[in-house]
């Protein structure tokens, strides 16, 4: 198993049963040193997947003041995979390390 955190869409039950076939069971944890910013999403797929045009991204700050809040899932090899190809390429997938010592993937600012 992988673990994922996640601050946006894939948060979202309709999001999850489109992109794995099931939901998520999750913990809540944060990423310290990012923000949140707007995100207009261009790809017509995904806009209909989330039922959004404007998505969040995190963007790093170095501040360790500023932090993201979101959920830690555990995904497979597969549902990686799948979440790669969900996600547009203004993000990039790196491994950080979560406010709860996890190491992480998290899709951030590209």
């Amino acid at each position: 198993m992988t673990q994922l955190f996640s601050y946006g869409t894939l948060r979202q039950r309709e999001v999850q049963l489109a992109t794995y076939g099931h939901t998520l069971e999750g913990e809540p944890d944060a990423l310290a040193g990012y923000r949140l910013a707007s995100l207009d999403i261009d790809d017509p797929a995904v806009v209909k997947i989330s039922g959004r045009a404007v998505h969040m991204i995190a963007r790093a700050t170095g501040d360790p003041a500023d932090r993201v809040t979101g959920m830690l899932f555990q995904l497979t090899p597969a549902e990686l995979a799948a979440t790669d190809a969900y996600e547009t390429s203004a993000y990039a997938r790196i491994e950080v390390t979560l406010e709860s010592g996890t190491i992480a993937w998290a899709y951030v600012e590209a």
